[in-house]
């Protein structure tokens, strides 16, 4: 067992380590095609979405008072509200969703 975590470890470095250097070494002209482009700027957003989105919803006890706190969040971050207010009203909404549910 202990022979095959190595094994392993090693099977996921070389995994990162192609993800991260086959781009640079097959992709050295300049990407043309717009859709591609355009795709490739919402790959960092759909990453943070995918990694925060569950926390948020998993966050208190009833899921939800997370999505009670992710709708109004959004819903200040959508109309401009600074990071400091969508991240209190959030936490406010979620404490008060969590006494209710």
């Amino acid at each position: 067992m202990r022979n095959n975590i190595w094994l392993y470890l090693a099977v996921m470095a070389g995994v990162t380590w192609l993800i991260r250097t086959l781009p640079l070494t097959l992709l050295r002209k300049p990407i043309k095609s717009r859709f591609i482009r355009s795709f490739l700027t919402y790959v960092p957003y759909v990453t943070l979405a995918v990694m925060t989105v569950p926390d948020i919803l998993l966050a208190t006890d009833s899921v939800w008072a997370g999505a009670l706190a992710l709708v109004a969040g959004a819903a200040l971050a959508w109309t401009g509200g600074s990071l400091l207010t969508v991240a209190a009203a959030a936490s406010v909404v979620a404490l008060v969703a969590g006494f209710i549910f």
